[in-house]
C-alpha cells in the first residue's frame, strides 16, 4: 500500500510539473491570438510600395512570454525572423510587469496582480516575484540577450547615433531589425524617481506614466481615482526629458494627460490607442487629446485591435488613421500595434503590407504612407534619443 501511494504521490508529482511548465505557453497562445494567419497577400502596387518602406511599429509586448523570439514562431505575432520577413525597421519592444486580474478599459483596481503567477511558471529569478523594477530589468535583459545571439539581427537601439549606424547598415541590408525598449507604467519606479536613471542605464527610451491602475505618478484612464500627474509623476517627465527619454501617454487618464501636456517642453507619444471617432470607448483618444499631442509635434500609434479601431481587417485601421490625419494632419499618426498585448489581432507582423494596401484605397499618396507606416516615428526618435 505505502508503495502504491508513493506511486500514485509521483505520477501526480509528474503531472502538476507537467501542466505548470505548460501553463505559460497555452496562456500565451490563448491570450495573443492572431486572427488570420499567412502568408499576407497584397496588390502588387502595395506589395512594391511596402517593400520600399522604413517600418516602425511603435509598440509590442512580445517580452512578457517565454519565447526565444531569435526563432520563427507558430503563435504571437513577433520575432525576429518575422520582424525581418514583414520589413519592420524598428519595433518597439515594451516591458510589462503587472496586470490585474480582471482588468478593463473602464475601472480596474490594483490590488492583484496575474504577472507574478506567470513569472514564477515561466522560471523568472525570485528576485523579480516581488519587484516590479527586477521585472523590468529581466525583461530588458532578455532583449540584449536575443540581440547579442541573434547574429547581427536584431539591434537595440539607444541613442541617436545608434539609430544613425543601423539605419546607414540596412540601406544596403535589409536581413536585420532593430528594438526600441519601452516601460508600460511607472511603478516600476517603485516611488524613486532615482529608478528613472536605473532603467535609462538598462537601455529604456520610452516610458508611459501608467498603464490599466493608479499608481504613485498618476492616475489610468482604467483606474478607479483618474487623478492627475503627482509630484512624483511632474520630477520624473522632468527626468526623462533631461536624460533623452520619450514620454508615452498610452493609458493616461485625462488628468493625466492635460497635466503632462502643460509641463512636457518636447514631443510627446502615444504609442498605442484608438480614436473616439471611429471607435468611442473609455480606451481611445478624444479629438481633444489627439490635437494635445499633435501641438507637441508628437506622433499617435493606432493600434491593431478590435477595442482600438471597432474592426478586425486593416481597413479598420486605416478609417482610424483618415480620421485622426483628418483632425491634425498626416505628420502626427504612426503604427501602434500592441503585438503580443494580450488581444486577438487580425494579422502578424508579416501582414503589415494589409496596411499600406488600405491606405492606397483610401486614397493617402505614397509619400503620405511612407510618413504614417515609419519616418513619423523616426522623427520623434531623432529628436528626442540622447546623443
Amino acid at each position: 500500500m505505502k508503495r502504491a501511494l508513493l506511486i500514485v504521490a509521483g505520477v501526480v508529482l509528474v503531472l502538476v510539473t507537467l501542466l505548470a511548465s505548460l501553463a505559460p505557453a497555452i496562456v500565451d497562445r490563448a491570450l495573443n491570438r492572431v486572427l488570420h494567419a499567412p502568408p499576407y497577400t497584397v496588390s502588387a502596387e502595395a506589395e512594391k510600395l511596402y517593400r520600399d518602406l522604413f517600418v516602425v511599429d511603435l509598440h509590442g509586448d512580445p517580452l512578457l512570454w517565454d519565447r526565444d523570439l531569435n526563432e520563427r514562431l507558430d503563435h504571437g505575432a513577433i520575432d525576429v525572423p518575422r520582424l525581418i520577413e514583414g520589413n519592420v525597421g524598428i519595433q518597439c519592444f515594451f516591458i510589462v510587469s503587472k496586470s490585474p486580474y480582471g482588468q478593463n478599459i473602464d475601472r480596474t483596481e490594483d490590488s492583484s496582480d496575474s504577472i507574478t503567477a506567470l513569472g514564477i511558471l515561466q522560471g523568472w529569478p525570485p528576485k523579480t516575484w516581488g519587484s516590479f523594477l527586477e521585472r523590468a530589468l529581466f525583461q530588458a535583459g532578455r532583449l540584449d540577450q536575443t540581440a547579442e545571439r541573434s547574429g547581427g539581427r536584431l539591434t537595440v537601439i539607444e541613442s541617436k547615433g545608434d539609430l544613425r549606424r543601423y539605419r546607414d547598415a540596412r540601406s544596403s541590408n535589409t536581413d536585420q531589425t532593430a528594438g526600441i525598449l519601452g516601460v508600460e507604467g511607472a511603478h516600476v519606479l517603485e516611488g524613486d524617481v532615482k529608478n528613472v536613471g536605473t532603467l535609462f542605464d538598462a537601455g529604456v527610451r520610452i516610458i508611459a506614466p501608467t498603464h490599466f491602475f493608479d499608481n504613485e505618478v498618476g492616475g489610468s484612464a482604467h483606474g478607479v481615482e483618474k487623478g492627475g500627474l503627482t509630484e512624483l509623476g511632474r520630477r520624473m517627465i522632468a527626468d526623462m526629458e533631461a536624460r533623452g527619454i520619450l514620454l508615452d501617454l498610452a493609458h493616461a487618464s485625462p488628468a493625466v494627460f492635460r497635466d503632462a501636456l502643460a509641463i512636457t517642453t518636447r514631443p510627446v507619444v502615444v504609442s498605442h490607442t484608438g480614436v473616439r471617432g471611429t471607435c468611442d470607448n473609455n480606451r481611445n483618444l478624444s479629438d481633444e487629446q489627439i490635437k494635445g499631442i499633435a501641438a507637441t509635434g508628437g506622433v499617435i500609434g493606432i493600434g491593431y485591435w478590435n477595442a482600438a479601431v471597432c474592426g478586425e481587417d486593416a481597413a479598420a485601421i486605416a478609417r482610424a488613421i483618415r480620421y485622426t490625419v483628418d483632425l491634425v494632419g498626416t505628420d502626427h499618426v504612426s503604427l501602434g500595434s500592441d503585438f503580443d498585448g494580450a488581444v486577438p489581432v487580425p494579422f502578424d507582423t508579416t501582414g503589415l503590407a494589409l496596411i499600406a494596401q488600405a491606405l492606397l484605397e483610401d486614397g493617402f499618396t505614397k509619400e503620405e504612407i511612407r510618413g504614417i507606416m515609419g519616418e513619423n516615428a523616426m522623427r520623434i526618435f531623432e529628436q528626442i534619443l540622447p546623443e
